[in-house]
């Protein structure tokens, strides 16, 4: 009984390296771009990714032909979604996006909506499922998010030293 429990845990520990040899380097990006750091310093990226992964190893057993690729992605979705208010929107906020990151623009909904629809090519309808919101609010959100990203707000023209305005 001993030698078939020892080979189940051995075969589902094989499986699992392998599905993370495969997956966690596109886990790891999406997670980077949803908390918007930089590659080379991405703290909390892979710290949502080592969640999402001991998640999906706890349910290993449970999968039953379900694609583990898919749980990891929606544990990983939400984990962000819902510690975003306290890292990224809370009065006592002290993690923010990385200042030069492009998606630092978009507030942490529109991030999140944006890299499940463009960049893990999942369904509007999926997406307003796992997020529990009406599928017209996720299309506007992510429309919303891919004008402003290909749109940014413009700045304010430095002004030349010792320029003035002519008054009219």
């Amino acid at each position: 009984m001993r030698d078939r429990q020892a080979f189940r845990d051995a075969r589902r520990a094989r499986e699992f390296e392998a599905f993370v040899a495969g997956a966690a380097g596109r886990l790891l990006h999406a997670a980077t771009l949803l908390t918007a750091e930089a590659p080379d310093a991405n703290r909390r990226a892979r710290r949502l990714l080592t969640h999402a992964l001991a998640h999906t190893y706890a349910c290993w057993d449970r999968l039953h032909g379900e694609d583990p690729y898919d749980m990891a992605r929606q544990f990983l979705a939400l984990r962000f979604a819902n510690s975003a208010w306290h890292e990224y929107g809370g009065p006592l906020s002290r993690t923010r996006p990385h200042p030069r990151s492009a998606l630092a623009v978009l507030t942490p909904r529109e991030r999140l909506i944006l890299v499940l629809r463009l960049y893990e090519g999942v369904a509007e309808e999926q997406t307003a499922a796992l997020l529990g919101l009406p599928t017209e609010r996720v299309h506007i959100l992510c429309e919303r998010a891919t004008a402003t990203l290909l749109h940014p707000p413009r700045k304010a023209a430095p002004r030349a030293v010792g320029a003035e305005v002519a008054p009219s």
